[in-house]
């Protein structure tokens, strides 16, 4: 995802008030940003009690590429003394709000840069690529630790604990791939391909199609061409949905896999909540798609305990 609307960050700042030219750091927990509430939570697992954390980007029923920042949130991110922002062009509005409201001795973890990835990135969504998160996390336990070094062992400890509680999803992933890899499956955007691609399936609709979606351009008559084909000729098995980008487009290839007969699985940008971590809620993916394959069971939206 990567169209979001122009803003005027310095005006937002301005309308925050005077909180983004404040130097002191106030007592008390440290406050962190996730702006995207997937890296919220994970910041939230690695704080603990030390870290006060607002996420952003939270409701998984509606559009994040229409998101607009207001300045109440450029009062937030004014304040933060740790944001995490994942890069690739996702959310940019969140670098004009820090650019235009300094503040020094704040951490940024720009999740994009951190891992050395190119801004021509094709696909933002880094949270699904299961090398991601472990290297979030230590890179939250070190600003935790600069920034509160006497509980530098508390925030690398708990970021040791993160990355031990991923176990379960990895071994799902090699699980799956070695029982099913090559497995065909359509997609609309290329919202959790990372984790498809480690999971084995081979994602045949064209990328073109995708990054169309994605984007909010026109894909080309011969892609939408090619992705009816996948459903009425049953050339996939399983159809990866975004939940949360949809369109007239998008809808008739929702029909489309339906009256096929091929199940749907519910891919998200923003985890869903209440009753799901960031660990829990890659795991249920990975169940949903094993369970569409396997029991032919579709999985539209996520619901706690699925």
């Amino acid at each position: 995802m990567k169209r979001l609307p122009v803003l005027t960050a310095l005006t937002l700042v301005l309308a925050a008030g005077p909180i983004g030219l404040v130097a002191a750091q106030a007592a008390g927990p440290v406050k962190a940003i996730g702006v995207e509430n997937e890296y919220a939570d994970v910041i939230s697992q690695i704080g603990g009690k030390y870290v006060e954390v607002q996420a952003i980007e939270t409701d998984p029923n509606t559009d994040p590429h229409t998101f607009e920042a207001s300045p109440k949130i450029a009062k937030e991110i004014a304040a933060a003394q740790l944001i995490v922002v994942n890069g690739v062009g996702y959310d940019d509005w969140a670098d004009k709000l820090m650019s235009a409201s300094a503040r020094p001795g704040r951490k940024v973890i720009n999740v994009q840069k951190f891992l050395g990835l190119p801004d021509n990135t094709p696909n933002p969504h880094l949270w699904y690529d299961p090398k991601t998160m472990p290297a979030v996390a230590k890179a939250v336990a070190d600003s935790l630790a600069a920034l509160e070094p006497a509980q530098a062992a508390y925030f690398r400890s708990n970021a040791g604990t993160f990355v031990a509680s991923l176990a379960p999803w990895n071994a799902a992933i090699a699980d799956f791939k070695a029982q099913y890899g090559n497995t065909p499956i359509a997609v609309t955007e290329p919202v959790a391909d990372y984790m498809l691609q480690a999971m084995g399936f081979d994602i045949v609709t064209p990328f073109s199609l995708q990054a169309a979606i994605m984007n909010g351009t026109d894909p080309s008559p011969q892609d939408v061409s090619l992705q009816n084909g996948l459903f009425s000729g049953h050339k996939v098995k399983v159809f990866a949905y975004n939940q949360q980008v949809t369109d007239s487009l998008t809808n008739s290839f929702l029909e489309a896999s339906r009256k096929a007969g091929i199940p749907v699985v519910g891919v998200y940008e923003t985890m869903p909540t209440p009753g799901y971590t960031y660990q829990s809620w890659m795991l249920a993916e990975v169940a949903a798609l094993k369970r569409a394959l396997t029991d032919k069971m579709s999985t539209e939206t996520l619901q706690k305990g699925h």
